[in-house]
Parts: C-alpha cells; sequence; structure tokens
C-alpha cells in the first residue's frame, strides 16, 4: 500500500467532508486528472453536472486531485495512479477500488457501481 501526504481540490459535498473534500469516516470517490487530458474533460462535461443528483454521486463525496499532486492527507492507495482520469473509491480514506480510464457517459455509472459492488464486504447488502 501506498501512503499519500498533501492537499486536494475539494469538488461537491463540502458541506459533509473537510476541506479537502475527503471525510475521514465513510466512502468517497477521488477523481484523478491532468492538464491537457480528453478523457478527463469529457468526464467533467459529461458526469460532473449532475454528479451530486445521481444516488452515486450522493453516497461518494468528490474530491478531484490532478496526478501530481497535491495530495489529500493520509490517503492509503494500493499504488500510484499512472492513468487519467482514474476513480478511486475510499473508505476511510483507504483505496478499496479503482477504475482507470473513463469508460464514456454511457457507461460510466455501471463500472462505478460494479466497483462498489464489489468492493462491498461480504455478508451486506
Amino acid at each position: 500500500m501506498l501512503a499519500l501526504a498533501v492537499s486536494a481540490v475539494p469538488v461537491g459535498s463540502a458541506a459533509r467532508a473537510p476541506a479537502d473534500g475527503i471525510a475521514p469516516r465513510g466512502l468517497a470517490l477521488v477523481m484523478v486528472d491532468r492538464a491537457g487530458c480528453s478523457f478527463c474533460d469529457a468526464w467533467r462535461r459529461e458526469i460532473l453536472p449532475g454528479y451530486g443528483a445521481h444516488a452515486i454521486g450522493r453516497a461518494l463525496p468528490l474530491a478531484v486531485v490532478p496526478i501530481d499532486g497535491p495530495w489529500p492527507d493520509g490517503l492509503v492507495l494500493d499504488r500510484a495512479p499512472q492513468i487519467t482520469p482514474s476513480f478511486l473509491i475510499l473508505r476511510d480514506r483507504v483505496e478499496i477500488a479503482r477504475l482507470e480510464g473513463y469508460p464514456g457517459a454511457r457507461h460510466f455509472w455501471a463500472a462505478l457501481d460494479d466497483l462498489i459492488l464489489a468492493a462491498r464486504p461480504r455478508g451486506t447488502g
């Protein structure tokens, strides 16, 4: 596991999370982007405007972090992101699932939902 320590750009759900956009407890989504990334731009155009209204968006407060940082303090990741965009699902600031790349608006929510289901502890519904 890779532990990262620095600060992020918060996006949405700020009332429920600290300044870096990621609560110390619970689930969160970190979108890793890079300047000039056309897939990141497409995600921002196609998904970000409605993110907070979607059921997954309400369940996963969002923070957008540049691939080169700065990163929020206290994150524990399986490995440093190399692909943009990458979507890191965190539980209690620890990575539990990752989607690398943007599959397009048609498939994004289903892919994220599949990751959430796969990461759910056994015995929970």
